[in-house]
């Protein structure tokens, strides 16, 4: 593939909290604000975002509305009433701050922190095939030893990219798991602090004039949802997910593996093509009446990538 260069890549923002109950993401931008690491890291301007305050008081998800859900085009732009969710309202003002999305004043970079319940080490998880957000997902996935480091591709137009990184010139979600709502444990934070660092050490070496090499990187595409079995009279759950799915997320699961055991004692088995779960059993997808995604594994080939000399 050609070489492609870029612009310098000197504003980016660390977010955290964007779910208040996910906390390795708000300790991460507390701890960065405490020991003033918020302001320049050499020729890195960072800001720290505690995306969503009064979820992060509450230690809940959300106050009104998932704000995770708010940033697509419509939404941003949509009139501000007495009646507006806070999220909604929210999420205006964090486009203000770090965009407008999809303009030339936007951050470079949003890198915003999650936590699932699901056993899914480190995830990157991105809209599109941008080089940049694959350069840093390459570079984590080379440094990082201690947990495995994966990729989730959402093929979702811009428009409609629903999440805070969206806000940015380039961005990504950090996901680092299995940690319960509303619990920091020191493993998860140090891997979401590792990939935090390795984040900011890459940008540092594009701005410096380092050329990154391209290569094959190894992605995740999500194909579909699949909910639990339910009731058709009361829409109640009448299963679990099976213990040879649980806590395997990211292992290829066969026509005729079992997924789910219902409370009554029998298997539910997966049909169909063979597929990647992850997000397995995830807290909070009950609501969402997901158990858990399927997708595809495939190689992308990625071009060398430096800064824009001028």
């Amino acid at each position: 593939m050609e070489h492609i260069s870029f612009p310098p890549l000197s504003r980016v923002a660390i977010c955290g909290g964007t779910h208040g109950n996910e906390m390795s993401g708000v300790y991460m931008v507390r701890e960065m604000q405490q020991k003033q690491k918020a302001d320049q890291v050499g020729s890195v301007s960072i800001t720290t975002v505690l995306s969503n305050p009064r979820a992060v008081d509450a230690c809940r998800r959300y106050i009104d509305k998932d704000l995770n859900r708010c940033f697509t085009d419509d939404l941003l732009s949509a009139p501000v009433t007495d009646s507006t969710p806070y999220e909604l309202r929210r999420a205006q003002e964090l486009n203000a701050q770090l965009g407008p999305k999809g303009s030339q004043e936007a951050v470079d970079v949003v890198c915003d922190l999650h936590n699932t319940t699901a056993n899914m080490g480190l995830c990157f998880i991105f809209y599109s095939l941008d080089w940049i957000t694959m350069h840093i997902y390459k570079y984590i996935k080379s440094k990082i030893t201690s947990a495995p480091v994966r990729a989730i591709q959402l093929d979702i137009p811009m428009s409609e990219a629903y999440s805070l990184e969206s806000v940015g010139k380039h961005g990504c979600a950090i996901e680092v798991g299995p940690q319960p709502g509303g619990v920091v444990r020191a493993d998860i934070f140090n891997l979401v602090k590792e990939a935090v660092d390795l984040t900011i050490e890459w940008l540092q070496g594009f701005n410096s004039g380092s050329t990154f090499e391209g290569g094959e990187v190894e992605v995740y595409n999500m194909v579909k949802s699949v909910d639990y079995p339910r009731d058709p009279t009361t829409n109640e759950i009448t299963a679990a997910i099976h213990p040879e799915l649980q806590d395997n997320d990211f292992k290829l699961l066969h026509p005729g593996d079992p997924m789910f055991l219902k409370f009554s004692g029998e298997a539910v088995k997966h049909e169909g093509e063979e597929l990647y779960p992850f997000f397995v059993n995830e807290c909070a997808y009950y609501e969402k009446k997901i158990a858990c995604h399927l997708g595809k594994k495939f190689n992308i080939t990625i071009p060398s990538v430096s800064v824009k000399k001028d």
